[in-house]
């Protein structure tokens, strides 16, 4: 009732109840004001810290696009710092590990990458880190880790892209069975933004790639996050 009310018909509300009620009731209402004044404290300071961190990534972007990495690195440590469990944070360390790949600074982008997969309070931020950083730790040369990486999960809505990414690491091992089988399982699923190169890489594990097919490297570049959450 108290929204509806303002400050003084509030007070003017509490003095009519002490009177009708008697002074035991003083407690309970203000136990009751103190709740609802500590609610909207927590709000209004939730409200602004996601203001906030929204702020320090669209920054961030800015400052990429001035091509100022220093700046843009320096804003990601600010909202780790300030908003750690941030989904807005989360997004800006994917897109610092894109900006890290696109350097082969593939030691920094997995730190990112881990850190939103290993602690991500959002559940589709933390799908698509695993798959990127799998897909990282191929570059590194770390086809086990990513497979140990992606292990334990079907990937949700990324699932055919959980397969092609084991695809990749199967056979970056030179196990070309078990990434044939991967990459018909992610072909299956639909996976129709990557249907062309996921068809070239399924033809030329089977033995039906054209010769210039064959020239085309299986293991794909890390994507970029569209808009620094996808």
């Amino acid at each position: 009732m108290e929204d509806y009310l303002s400050e003084k018909e509030q007070w003017e509300w509490v003095k009519g109840q002490v009177r009708s009620s008697g002074p035991w009731v003083i407690a309970a209402v203000v136990v009751v004001f103190a709740g609802v004044a500590g609610w909207r404290w927590w709000q209004d300071r939730q409200d602004a810290a996601r203001l906030g961190a929204n702020d320090r990534l669209m920054q961030m972007v800015q400052a990429l696009q001035r091509g100022d990495r220093t700046q843009a690195f320096s804003l990601v440590t600010q909202m780790e710092r300030d908003n750690p469990d941030s989904p807005y944070t989360d997004q800006a360390k994917l897109l610092a590990a894109r900006v890290y790949v696109d350097d082969s600074s593939f030691d920094k982008a997995a730190a990112q990458l881990d850190s939103v997969a290993q602690h991500s309070r959002d559940r589709e931020l933390a799908t698509i880190a695993r798959q990127r950083l799998a897909r990282v730790q191929i570059a590194q040369g770390k086809p086990d880790a990513a497979l140990e990486t992606l292990k334990g999960t079907d990937g949700g809505a990324f699932a055919a892209r959980y397969h092609e990414v084991r695809g990749d690491a199967y056979y970056a091992k030179g196990d070309k069975a078990s990434a044939l089988a991967e990459y018909r399982s992610a072909q299956s699923g639909g996976r129709e933004d990557n249907a062309a190169l996921l068809t070239l890489k399924i033809a030329e594990l089977a033995g039906d790639a054209p010769v210039s097919a064959k020239a085309e490297p299986l293991v794909s570049a890390p994507a970029a996050p569209a808009g620094a959450a996808k």
